[in-house]
């Protein structure tokens, strides 16, 4: 059993602080929805689709388009959830907007850097399923769904941003 010092408590408060500052504002957005914070498990799932679909509605995409954002949102948040914290306690920080001709949804979180681009792969349709490798096919599914997808990290947080551009049948 671990013994809380408190510092995860203060890194919490520290990113709430940076989510709040970094919410929806700046260049990407005309119109910014309201930002959560959620904790990083599987409960919180629900929250981030209902962002992301009423983010879709607010922004006017078709139906097509929210569920592409939608579909890429839920891989994001389970992958930080399931490969990022990988159990241990932590938030995620979503927000997002829209402007003339895009709506994205950005994913904040304190977990080990990672950049999902980096091992995606097509999957190699030839090889059958019961000879191919476990796992990335979501994380491909995922970021092909969207027009783009950017990752930065920022004072040791991964940021990353799903974005469809609307009327765009990439």
């Amino acid at each position: 059993m671990a013994i809380d010092s408190g510092a995860a408590s203060a890194k919490h408060t520290a990113g709430q602080e940076w989510c709040e500052a970094h919410s929806a504002a700046g260049a990407l957005a005309d119109r910014a929805a309201p930002g959560l914070r959620i904790p990083a498990d599987l409960e919180s799932l629900d929250l981030v689709a209902r962002f992301v679909l009423e983010l879709g509605r607010s922004g006017r995409l078709s139906s097509s388009e929210t569920y592409r954002l939608r579909l890429a949102a839920d891989e994001l948040a389970t992958n930080i959830v399931m490969h990022g914290y990988r159990g241990a306690p932590g938030a995620i920080c979503v927000d997002g907007g829209f402007a003339a001709d895009r709506v994205w949804v950005r994913f904040t979180d304190d977990a080990p850097a990672f950049d999902p681009r980096g091992g995606m792969k097509a999957p190699d349709l030839e090889v059958p399923l019961a000879r191919r490798a476990v796992g990335g096919l979501g994380v491909f599914l995922a970021l092909t769904a969207v027009d783009r997808f950017d990752y930065e990290l920022v004072a040791g947080r991964n940021v990353s941003t799903l974005t469809i551009r609307r009327g765009h049948h990439g």
